[in-house]
């Protein structure tokens, strides 16, 4: 199955792309995403972002194992380093 990264909808308020992570990211950062199903672009399978400076929190479902989401989450850290 082919995932793909949800695109950020422009908002006018902010001036600026935003993903909505319904309260559970709290921080703006390069490394926040969300995958979604090929099928359904509703369906978000997993979710990556900051809560605080050293924090972050990762949601998954179906059809991902926890093994899968931990080695995604893993990878976003390491071509983003001297992003931040």
């Amino acid at each position: 199955m082919k995932l793909h990264n949800k695109a950020p909808q422009w908002n006018e308020e902010t001036q600026s792309y935003v993903l909505n992570f319904n309260g559970r990211v709290t921080l703006a950062s390069v490394k926040n995403f969300q995958i979604v199903h090929p099928n359904d672009l509703d369906y978000i399978v997993m979710q990556f972002g900051r809560i605080a400076r050293d924090h972050f929190t990762m949601d998954f479902q179906y059809p991902m194992c926890p093994l899968q989401a931990f080695g995604v989450a893993l990878s976003s850290f390491d071509a983003k380093l001297a992003c931040e």
